[in-house]
């Protein structure tokens, strides 16, 4: 990361932050060529403290495709996005706050692990639960997991506030 001051370590801050995007963007590789795609998310954390996000999407199509020749991906997330002016051109810019991030997508087989995953999506995107799901309703939908490796944050306050300084 080079700009260091605009780095977000609070592990607490960093969960307020991806549970609270309403989308993420998912980065994979196709034969040698960059695809990114706008997708709804769930998430929870592994045992051993590492999030894991859930995407749901069609049975098939290029996405899959993709994620099957190549696991590794990669994805972005935002909040509070917002331009802001400046006395010249290079003084204008956008408040925000960000994560970025690396991981092994793999498409998810178990039925109870896909009904928990909806679950999980439904939490993050609605922010209540009670939703229900059945062995039918999941056979209609593919369910990616992403085991995150590596997790940054950063955060570009308004000039001039006290955020800012």
């Amino acid at each position: 990361m080079t700009k260091r001051e605009r780095e977000i370590t609070d592990p607490a801050k960093i969960d307020e932050i991806i549970n609270s995007c309403s989308y993420l963007h998912l980065g994979l590789v196709d034969d040698g060529m960059p695809y990114v795609v706008p997708l709804n998310y769930g998430v929870t954390k592994a045992e051993d403290g590492h999030y894991i996000l859930y995407l749901h999407g069609a049975n098939k199509g290029r996405k899959l495709d993709v994620i099957r020749k190549n696991p590794n991906c990669c994805f972005t997330m935002e909040r509070n996005v917002a331009p802001f002016e400046g006395r010249m051109a290079c003084m204008y810019g956008m408040t925000y706050e960000c994560i970025m991030g690396t991981g092994k997508i793999t498409l998810v087989e178990d039925v109870a692990e896909k009904i928990e995953s909806l679950h999980l999506l439904m939490q993050t995107q609605t922010g209540h639960g009670g939703f229900e799901f059945d062995e039918r309703m999941v056979s209609i939908v593919s369910i990616m997991r992403i085991d995150v490796q590596e997790l940054t944050a950063k955060h570009r306050p308004l000039p001039g506030t006290e955020a800012g300084q």
